[in-house]
């Protein structure tokens, strides 16, 4: 592919199917809550028209439209959630200073990779154990005084509902989670969290009171629209996914790295979308490792995991009207994997 890294179809599998991900495959889900906000659609260019003064029209129209756009309240980035009680961990920072890390619920918070026993224990006994992230908030630390009236510091740690249930019913996935989640608080607050002595408490939940926690959203990227070239004819696959639309379509895609090589600047991903007359009928959502698209009359859905962790905030998409090919462009982060951590 003239010095890029390519990447087939066949080497992502679609999310929907955890079987065919290998436990070394399963590095994380998204990298943060995206908003509901509707991707929006740029100008369209018609190839025909009067030369420069066509050109100047197209230039002051869309001044105009940035300026329109650039007035209407943005949607929040962030938003209030109130966790519920779990669990309720003891530790210390020295030998004289207790700390408590309450486990909190809430469906607000995505979840991580569904692995299964097995794999937990093939990915804590490899090298990739790193990998495996898990969506977190961790809240700012709070005095509070023990059963005998001593001052102690608090953390509230809020994972999603159903991890949360997977934990009470597992005892290697909440080991797991106690370590990665005090690891977490240790860097975070730069605190010396004594991480192989802890203890779950058995009489109670909470250390204080439950108070909201703000945790952060990201917006989806802009799909900006081009009509120029037309393409030729792409092919699509149908396939029956787990998703609410009882049938739907997996587009043709192909993903590069550039430069290729282990260590790349950023992924490009071309897909296939036919059936899609404006960027206004697509919905798209990125994690850190994972894009999620929908949309058109067809209807599409990709849904599929990618070898990298991108930058979702800083990634922009494209969606040309005549080759009907949907480009995302997504920078690389350079910092290697660590637990996933929600404000």
């Amino acid at each position: 592919m003239g010095g890029r890294g390519s990447f087939s179809a066949s080497q992502f599998p679609f999310a929907s199917d955890r079987s065919l991900f290998p436990a070394r495959r399963l590095a994380v889900t998204m990298a943060a809550l995206t908003d509901k906000s509707l991707l929006s659609a740029e100008l369209e260019e018609d190839g025909d028209g009067d030369g420069d003064e066509d050109e100047e029209f197209q230039r002051l129209l869309l001044q105009a439209t940035q300026k329109i756009q650039s007035t209407m309240p943005s949607a929040p980035d962030s938003k209030p959630i109130r966790p519920q009680p779990g669990f309720c961990i003891k530790t210390h920072a020295s030998p004289t200073e207790k700390v408590f890390v309450n486990v909190c619920r809430s469906p607000h918070i995505p979840p991580p990779p569904d692995l299964t026993p097995q794999e937990l224990e093939c990915l804590i006994e490899s090298d990739s154990a790193s990998a495996f992230r898990i969506p977190m908030s961790l809240g700012e630390p709070h005095a509070e005084l023990d059963k005998s009236g001593n001052g102690c510091t608090a953390y509230d740690v809020v994972i999603n509902t159903g991890f949360f249930n997977k934990l009470e019913a597992n005892l290697l996935f909440k080991e797991f989670f106690i370590t990665v989640a005090l690891e977490g608080l240790a860097e975070k607050y730069s605190t010396n969290i004594n991480h192989p002595e802890w203890l779950v408490l058995k009489n109670r939940k909470f250390m204080g009171l439950i108070s909201e926690q703000t945790i952060r959203t990201k917006s989806r990227p802009i799909i900006q629209e081009m009509d120029l070239d037309k393409g030729g004819e792409t092919q699509e696959t149908p396939m029956e996914l787990s998703h609410p639309q009882s049938f739907s379509v997996v587009p043709k895609f192909t993903i590069w790295a550039e430069p290729p090589g282990r260590c790349p600047d950023f992924l490009r991903a071309e897909i296939h979308l036919p059936q899609v007359a404006s960027a206004l009928e697509l919905s798209l959502e990125l994690g850190e490792d994972r894009i999620v698209l929908g949309g058109g009359q067809a209807p599409y859905l990709l849904d599929i995991y990618i070898p990298h962790h991108i930058k979702p905030e800083r990634s922009r998409a494209q969606f040309h009207m005549g080759t009907k090919v949907l480009t995302v462009v997504m920078p690389i982060q350079l910092v290697p994997g660590a637990p996933m951590l929600l404000p």
